[in-house]
């Protein structure tokens, strides 16, 4: 992916909640664009796919349970130093260790529910990326 492009998804917790449209206008005023997005539900087997190199942690069987435990939104970001941008937008993983007005300080319940992934480099957000849109998806 190239380096104005992040992967992103709204977890299962954050779309029970009521929180994407909130969510989206945080990531629209934050610079971002929307090059691709969706609204689906992934399997276990597709989360542990996806979270392959968590495989050995010892939380990993809890993330792909709760990942596949309900709807998600995956999308693809673009704008200017898009990862570190969206990085900061998001706030740290703990909420509790979140910066005001960051998505996870506003949204999340907990280090485990934090609202939103967000890719940490731009390998990664290639990658994941691929996972859920192909070249002809994204515009």
């Amino acid at each position: 992916m190239r380096s104005d492009r992040t992967f992103t998804m709204i977890k299962p917790d954050a779309v029970a909640n009521g929180y994407i449209g909130a969510i989206l206008a945080k990531i629209n005023k934050g610079g971002f664009r929307i090059a691709a997005m969706k609204y689906t539900q992934i399997t276990k087997d597709q989360a542990m796919k996806f979270y392959e190199v968590h495989k050995n942690r010892p939380f990993y069987n809890e993330l792909t349970d709760f990942m596949s435990s309900g709807p998600i939104v995956a999308a693809i970001l673009e704008k200017e130093n898009a990862v570190a941008d969206f990085r900061t937008l998001i706030g740290a993983t703990n909420p509790a260790d979140a910066a005001e007005g960051t998505i996870r300080k506003e949204f999340a319940e907990s280090m485990s529910n934090n609202a939103v992934h967000g890719s940490d480099s731009n390998e990664n957000a290639a990658i994941e990326g691929a996972f859920y849109f192909s070249d002809m998806e994204i515009i």
